[in-house]
């Protein structure tokens, strides 16, 4: 048992010495016993408070679901410090600037003071310092939630990534739609989401920013350091992007016999590169769009919709795939303006897909494991109930699980339900539980 000590009862330089007296075991005297459990170390904000509660714990005497509560606390107690740092780098900056009368470039000696004081690199000292400072000036908000351990540096990396080409005043708007939900989104999920916001906050300019990166286009080429050569292929559209991949990733599987040495990488690459020598040409692969019927009736509309694999594209992207919906290789889902549930759905393959299989692309936009972002047309469809004791297949017994996720549920001890809202409850081994989706962040 531990008794926790008010922060407000006691000053900063007190703090540590009361802590460690005042927290201890409950009769310590006694040979053998339990494993001691947590104090309610959730309530308590990212500050001294809690890393002293955590310093004075021994993490392996905690039960297994007390581990995790440890480990969830020191992330949000590491996220505060990294906003500490980054504050305490803006005040070495803001130290420079009192002397602009004196010196010519004060960003440059701070820069320098940074690198010389910390033994960094020149360039990791510049990068750190525009992103502190960006985070300050620029997005707040953002660097507020940082500072108070609620996202991240890697997640508050993500938004100021994904915003630097906006205005102030829209990166701002991007922040204030994303932030509520980032921490508990993982890193590729916050990109998704933040991209979607973008487009939908100024649909204008990101459309003008498309047009220009089509524009350059190219194959890019460059000899690495062992010896092979690496290709990139940049700027092309995002559904013909996403048509290539799936229809080399499916010549890949159709290779990948139990005779076969090579893995799904080598193979992958091995069917780009006899696609491009004029071997074997592959066909179309497969791609799944999710579009407001609204966006596609009025040309006016600028809203994002969804390429599932990649994330948000704009809506035009949208109209002109479903103008071609007699291409081979199309799944399409219409959804409702208001409620985002689906209306209509359907294949234009030859060979459709089974209802049931349909109605769960369009209810789930990737594998439904905790943090997982695969697509669901590369997922297995798992029985959320045993078919053994149920004796039949549903689609409200069902969800989509990637090959891994799936082995991982029945060799780990891990289980889900699903909920009402269409979400799923995941239960771990060491009695921990998570509620996650696979629907669009």
């Amino acid at each position: 048992m531990f008794v926790v000590v008010d922060p407000a009862d006691i000053t900063a330089w007190e703090a540590e010495e009361a802590l460690i007296e005042k927290l201890s075991w409950v009769d310590d005297s006694e040979p053998t016993r339990k494993a001691p459990s947590l104090p309610d170390i959730e309530s308590l904000p990212a500050g001294i408070a809690l890393s002293l509660v955590l310093a004075t714990v021994d993490v392996r005497q905690l039960s297994g679901r007390d581990r995790v509560r440890y480990l969830q606390a020191q992330h949000r107690a590491n996220a505060a410090a990294n906003g500490a740092l980054l504050d305490a780098i803006n005040a070495v900056a803001e130290a420079y600037d009192e002397l602009a009368e004196d010196i010519e470039d004060p960003a440059s000696g701070a820069s320098f003071e940074i690198r010389s004081a910390l033994r960094w690199t020149r360039k990791a000292a510049e990068s750190e310092l525009v992103f502190a400072h960006t985070l300050k000036v620029r997005l707040p908000r953002l660097f507020s939630a940082l500072n108070q351990g609620l996202v991240d540096r890697n997640r508050a990396g993500v938004v100021v990534r994904h915003t630097d080409h906006l205005s102030v005043g829209h990166a701002r708007i991007v922040v204030d739609r994303v932030l509520d939900d980032a921490g508990r989104l993982t890193t590729g999920q916050l990109s998704e989401a933040v991209r979607k916001a973008c487009l939908e906050t100024d649909p204008d300019w990101m459309q003008q920013q498309r047009r220009e990166a089509v524009k350059d286009r190219r194959l890019v080429s460059w000899a690495e350091t062992d010896g092979t050569l690496s290709l990139l292929l940049a700027g092309i559209d995002p559904v013909t992007g996403r048509s290539l991949l799936d229809g080399i990733h499916r010549r890949a599987l159709d290779l990948n016999t139990k005779d076969e040495s090579r893995t799904m990488d080598q193979l992958r690459a091995d069917v780009a590169v006899d696609m491009l020598t004029g071997g074997r040409p592959v066909t179309n692969g497969r791609v799944h769009l999710f579009a407001n019927l609204t966006d596609l009736i009025d040309p006016e509309v600028k809203a994002a919709a969804e390429l599932a694999g990649y994330g948000p594209v704009l809506a035009d992207i949208a109209q002109q795939a479903f103008r071609q919906l007699t291409d081979a290789g199309w799944d399409w889902s219409v959804l409702d303006p208001d409620s985002r549930m689906p209306i209509a759905d359907g294949t234009t393959r030859r060979r459709p897909n089974a209802s049931q299989l349909r109605k769960l692309r369009t209810m789930h936009r990737a594998c439904v494991a905790p943090g997982c972002r695969a697509p669901v047309i590369d997922c297995d469809i798992d029985h959320t109930k045993p078919w053994a004791s149920t004796g039949r297949t549903a689609t409200e017994d069902s969800a989509p699980l990637c090959r891994h996720d799936h082995c991982i549920r029945h060799q780990s001890g891990w289980t889900y339900e699903p909920l009402p809202d269409g979400d799923f409850l995941w239960s771990g081994p060491l009695g921990t539980s998570y509620t996650t989706s696979g629907r669009d962040p």
